[in-house]
């Protein structure tokens, strides 16, 4: 990957790493030392997810990280790692990962597909069963979450929000995730629905935390 195509990241995007790479990443990361998974992570073609980089991190190379399985000790690891080192790994769609998913939620993920197709967008995952989805490990519990990532063209239409709402509260289990905006900046859809129509809402970028005005966000017809 060239310095270029790296400056164009976004946060949630995969990454394959190169084995050798890798392996010179770990040699250095004493710390890491016997942690389970990690040694083969590059090698069996397992991606890294691309982050926020944390306050104070040098800014040279690509933030990068990954969570263990809970038996594992559910550990997230960040790395920063040369674009040279690195290429795009394809995102992961509900529909590609819907048979990973515990029965229970099957419902509420056919209603999700629905909802995306009606709207004109491709729900994304992320999160537990993005990572169950990728490396067949443990990942999801009773607990966990579904995490979705949905890609806006433009402004959002609140009756889309709604309906993601009513479709939550009728699932078994949590659904929540952002809004991805063209820039790659997210936006949690619930912050979204909920926000005042003078309110700000929290903007979430590779490099920045901000907060903006949350009717920039809405569509004219839905405020």
């Amino acid at each position: 990957m060239t310095d270029q195509e790296a400056a164009g990241l976004a946060r949630h995007d995969l990454l394959r790493v190169d084995p050798e790479a890798w392996a010179a990443c770990l040699a250095v990361r004493r710390d890491l030392d016997n942690v389970p998974h990690l040694a083969d992570w590059a090698r069996v073609g397992w991606p890294v997810i691309v982050r926020r980089r944390d306050h104070g991190e040098s800014s040279d190379g690509i933030p990068v990280g990954l969570p263990l399985p809970p038996s594992a000790g559910k550990r997230r690891i960040g790395f920063t790692l040369s674009p040279a080192a690195v290429s795009r790994h394809p995102p992961v769609t509900l529909e590609q990962a819907r048979e990973t998913a515990p029965p229970a939620w099957r419902p509420s993920l056919e209603a999700l597909l629905a909802l995306g197709s009606e709207h004109g967008s491709v729900p994304r995952v992320f999160g537990s069963l993005l990572w169950q989805a990728l490396t067949d490990l443990p990942y999801l519990g009773p607990g966990s979450d579904l995490d979705l990532l949905w890609l806006a063209t433009g402004r959002v239409d609140r009756p889309f929000l709604q309906s993601l709402a009513r479709i939550e509260a009728g699932a078994t289990m949590r659904i929540d995730g952002d809004i991805l905006l063209p820039d790659g900046t997210g936006i949690n859809w619930r912050e979204l629905l909920d926000a005042p129509a003078d309110g700000t809402i929290l903007c979430k970028a590779r490099e920045s935390l901000t907060l903006r005005p949350a009717g920039h966000f809405l569509s004219e017809a839905s405020s």
